[in-house]
């Protein structure tokens, strides 16, 4: 417990960076991931949020600051990506992550949330439930959820461009079951994630506007075509 509220006490009122460039692209490399979670620190983010096993090691080894881990898998018959399987926890448990996230939307999967979130406890990991509505987040924290996030809100069901605006509507519901609140999700610019904390998020999550030089590059393209 000492723990976890230390860990939780260190983001609060934070931007948590996540460094995840675009899958093959010219950012997709350990080195650059690196050198991004550095970059964000220098910033005076309160944590960074990784994918990949090799990647967490390696962020591990130069930064001090809390870890949010994830695993994304491309399943044959299956729409969850992130960290659906226990051996995507188990990996990332070895990597040295915090925090622990994973997909808890109320989709077909592997393996249930229940014991997802049962492998990570167990480890005595914080786990993070990546939701896409109020029912996910409270069923998440039934299941022992210490951080409910807005991840996946907008993503399930039909695919919503970066640039579309973030559901704070749902982080105000969030708020309200008494859970440590993660924004995460098109928080586009520093006056979205200043929206966020007013509506009652603990923390912000910020990605692609920060750390996909080809996403952000594209924006600007489209506006001046516009």
């Amino acid at each position: 417990m000492k723990i976890k509220n230390k860990i939780l006490k260190s983001i609060k009122n934070k931007i948590i960076v996540s460094c995840q460039p675009n899958q093959n692209g010219p950012q997709d490399e350990t080195k650059i991931v690196v050198s991004m979670a550095q970059a964000a620190i220098l910033g005076g983010c309160g944590g960074v949020r990784i994918e990949g096993y090799k990647n967490i090691i390696a962020v591990k080894e130069k930064i001090k600051l809390p870890i949010i881990g994830i695993i994304k898998n491309d399943l044959l018959n299956y729409k969850v990506r992130i960290t659906p399987l226990i051996q995507d926890v188990e990996k990332l448990v070895k990597s040295g992550a915090h925090i622990i996230a994973y997909d808890a939307t109320n989709r077909k999967r592997p393996f249930s949330t229940k014991d997802i979130v049962s492998k990570i406890k167990k480890a005595k990991r914080l786990a993070m439930a990546d939701c896409s509505s109020i029912e996910d987040a409270k069923k998440a924290i039934i299941e022992g959820a210490d951080i409910i996030g807005t991840t996946l809100s907008g993503y399930t069901g039909k695919q919503v461009k970066d640039s579309e605006k973030p559901d704070l509507k749902l982080v105000k519901k969030f708020k309200k079951l008494n859970c440590f609140v993660m924004a995460e999700g098109r928080y586009n610019s520093p006056a979205l994630a200043k929206k966020a904390i007013l509506a009652g998020a603990d923390a912000v999550t910020v990605g692609s506007a920060i750390t996909r030089i080809d996403n952000i590059t594209n924006w600007y393209v489209k506006a001046i075509e516009k």
